[in-house]
Formats: structure tokens, C-alpha cells, sequence
């Protein structure tokens, strides 16, 4: 209870100091000319950047309310993150790629890739949500940022891959090096059920209106960095008919899979965001509209199988703990977008020379591996890390409990019977 503020309001001075002395805004434009292409920029830039607001912070931030007696910690937690993470990819991407004469210049654009590099760890936090406290969240955080940007780097700078949505640097990045994290940090393993894990039909219906927030504003996140024209229509075309696709499949599996023909409520939250996440990769390119719509619906088909059998394989098989199963909604259908991003490149090359085309194709194979496996390493070192005592990892029986971290009136007013005042002591001692 001491360490999250001294950690919180360190790093906060310390970045006061930095921006105090090194960051300032662009030069303004001289010429009226140079100033309406800015205003122009702003303009078509801002709106897209609004709507990615409203998917991190209320979507996203719902979207992980299904733990029945964890959604205030879920929803501060995420703002916290999204905001420590921003600010935190500010300051490095200043120092490795815009430090020119000993200033930082700032724009939104800048401001917005920073965001990108926050929603990787909103999505690694999903696997280990509920069971580590604020200060673990938050090194792993610091950990994982720098991780981010130096496979960023190699992944399109290096190696040029083509993923303007994130299917690849976002989406599969966050997904390993959450499970790596989650694999260090629980190396004995879980019980299969918590007491308090269960959702109820109050958390499920905040939890579904989070992915109907998401669901509604993902194109802007998917078009937000192609070039504008025709290469940001297509991406929003595209995003849309996979996103619409995957719903009906998602809604068509989970029938048949469940008992009775009922739908699952976390079948819906999951698999009906998962086509959002597989068109990223290909959402600029010219592919055909079909193309987009088997996408969505090949990855909603994999996201709920995985929910329904690959989850419990890998807690069998594996002891790996995916609290909110990332890896269905992110990790397989990202693997499946890098693949379809490869096919789509090569039938492109059907009618011209294939050597480029092909090489092409490799990159796109190439900067998976590297998304994976770098992820992997980083996310199993910061797990390792996570475990020193002094960051307060809550005991199993105080998980996925709000009390915990917050002040909660008709609790104090109303306690439950046999939760004397010296049982609340001992609890938060422990």
C-alpha cells in the first residue's frame, strides 16, 4: 500500500523533469500553405484517435468486468495501465527515434503510436487478470514496453512486414508475452476454479456491452495508420465484413457447441472481436471482399474451438493459466492473419514477376517467428521478475476480489456475516 504510490508519483515526477526539459511541440507553420496540410492532418487524424479512446478506455475497460467481485479493480486497473504505458512509450520513443538537437518534438502522432504501444500490455494483462497486484501491473508494464518497440523496429523496419492493423506487432506480441508471464509467474499451477471466478449474469451483460463498444469502433483502429484514400476505405470495408462475420459464425458455433443450443455468453464477448483482429494484417491490401468475410469467420470459428478445447488442454497439459484466453481471441487468430497476409501476397503475385513478391511472403513468416519468440523470452524474464515478494502478489484465497485495493461503502456498512475486524486485518497483512 506504500509502494504504489511511491512507485506511481517517482515515476510521474521523474516525467514531469523529462518533459520539462527535453519535450516540446512541433514549430508552428510559417507558411498558410504548411498550416491548412496541418489542420487538414489533425482533423482527419483526431477523430480515429478519439474512437481508439473509447475502445481502451469504457471498451476494453468492460470488456474485462465478467469476474463478478473484480470489475472496479478491472476498469481502474485498465486506466491506470493505458495511461502509465502511454506515457512510458512516449518517453522511450523520444529517446530512440525523435531526439533531434536535444528536444523531443511532439505531435499527435507521436501521441497515438504511444497508444498502440499501451494496448499490448491492456491485452498481456488479460492473462493473469485478477491474480497480481497493482505494483506487479505495473513493472510489467515497464517491461514490457521497451520489449514492444525493439520488435516493432525489427519486425517493420528490418524486415519490412506489412501489418497496418497489428495483427502481428500488437495482437500476437501481447498474447505470448502474456502467456510467458503467466507461465513464470504461476509455475506450479492453479486451482481449476476459483470461488469468486464465476460470472454472473450482471458481470456477463457489462462484459458483452464492452464488446459491443469495441465491436463498433474497431475499424478506426485498424484504418488509423493506412494512407488515406483508398488504402484507409479498403481497411474499413474490410474490417467491417470480417467483424460481421465473425459475429454469425461466433453465434453459430457456440449453438452448437453448448448444451441445448444456448449461446455462451464469453463465447459472444471473445469470438465476435476475433475477425478484428485477423483482417489487420491484410486490411489495405487488394484482396476481394469474400476474403475478408471467410477471414472473420474462420477466425471466430477458431477463438470459440479454442475456448472450448484448447484452454483446457493447455491447463492440463501446460499448467498455463489464460484468465481471460487471450490466446483464443488474440494468439490464434493473429497467427491466422500473418498466414492469410503471406497467401495474399502471393496469389498478388500471380500476374507479375514473384521473386519480390515472394520474398515478401518470407518477411511476413519471418516477423511472426520473431513476434513469438521474442514475446516468449520477454514475457518469461518479466514473470520471473514479478515474483519477488516485495511486489505484494496477493494470496490465492483474496484473488479476483475488489476489497482488496478499494473502499467499498455497503461492505463497510454491511458486513458479511463472520468477516469480523480482526479476519479483515489478518487478510490484508497477508
Amino acid at each position: 500500500r506504500r509502494l504504489l504510490p511511491l512507485f506511481l508519483g517517482l515515476f510521474q515526477g521523474a516525467l514531469l523533469l523529462f518533459f520539462a526539459l527535453f519535450v516540446t511541440y512541433d514549430e508552428p507553420s510559417a507558411q498558410a500553405e504548411n498550416a491548412s496540410q496541418v489542420a487538414n492532418k489533425v482533423y482527419s487524424t483526431f477523430p480515429f484517435f478519439q474512437d481508439i479512446q473509447v475502445m481502451l478506455v469504457v471498451g476494453l475497460g468492460l470488456l474485462l468486468t465478467f469476474l463478478p467481485r473484480y470489475g472496479l479493480s478491472a476498469l481502474t486497473h485498465n486506466f491506470l495501465l493505458l495511461n502509465f504505458s502511454m506515457q512510458w512509450a512516449l518517453v522511450l520513443q523520444g529517446l530512440l527515434h525523435h531526439f533531434h538537437h536535444g528536444q523531443v518534438q511532439l505531435d499527435l502522432h507521436k501521441l497515438l503510436i504511444s497508444e498502440f504501444a499501451a494496448v499490448t500490455v491492456l491485452i498481456s494483462v488479460g492473462a493473469v487478470l485478477g491474480r497480481t497486484s497493482p505494483c506487479q501491473l505495473l513493472i510489467m508494464a515497464t517491461c514490457e514496453i521497451p520489449v514492444y518497440l525493439a520488435s516493432e523496429w525489427v519486425i517493420i523496419n528490418c524486415l519490412g512486414v506489412l501489418d497496418v492493423g497489428g495483427t502481428i506487432t500488437i495482437h500476437v506480441f501481447s498474447c505470448y508475452f502474456g502467456l510467458g508471464v503467466s507461465k513464470a509467474l504461476f509455475r506450479a499451477g492453479q486451482q481449476p476454479l476459483h470461488p469468486k471466478e464465476t460470472p454472473t449474469p450482471g458481470s456477463d451483460l457489462m462484459s458483452l456491452v464492452g464488446m459491443l463498444i469495441l465491436w463498433v469502433f474497431w475499424p478506426s483502429f485498424v484504418a488509423v495508420l493506412c494512407q488515406p484514400g483508398d488504402a484507409q476505405h479498403r481497411a474499413i470495408l474490410n474490417t467491417l465484413l470480417a467483424m460481421s462475420a465473425g459475429a454469425i459464425t461466433t453465434m453459430v458455433a457456440s449453438s452448437l457447441l453448448e448444451r441445448d443450443g444456448r449461446l455462451s455468453p464469453g463465447h459472444l464477448q471473445n469470438g465476435s472481436l476475433a475477425g478484428g483482429v485477423v483482417i489487420g494484417a491484410v486490411a489495405d491490401m487488394a484482396m476481394p471482399p469474400v476474403a475478408a468475410l471467410a477471414l472473420g469467420s474462420l477466425s471466430a470459428l477458431a477463438c470459440v474451438l479454442g475456448f472450448r478445447f484448447l484452454t483446457p488442454l493447455l491447463g492440463r497439459k501446460l499448467a498455463l493459466l489464460d484468465q481471460c484466453g487471450i490466446h483464443n481471441l488474440h494468439g490464434l487468430p493473429g497467427t491466422l492473419g500473418a498466414a492469410a497476409s503471406a497467401v495474399a501476397i502471393l496469389v498478388a503475385s500471380k500476374d507479375t514477376s514473384r521473386s519480390q513478391f515472394s520474398q515478401q511472403a518470407l518477411c511476413q513468416a519471418a516477423g511472426l517467428a520473431v513476434a513469438i519468440g521474442v514475446s516468449l523470452l520477454g514475457g518469461l524474464l518479466t514473470g520471473a521478475t514479478l515474483r519477488l515478494p516485495c511486489l505484494a502478489q496477493p494470496p490465492e484465497w483474496l484473488c479476483f476480489d475488489d476489497s482488496l485495493y478499494f473502499k467499498i461503502q455497503d461492505q463497510a456498512k454491511n458486513p458479511r456475516p463472520g468477516n469480523t475486524t480482526e479476519e479483515g486485518a489478518l487478510a490484508l497483512k497477508e
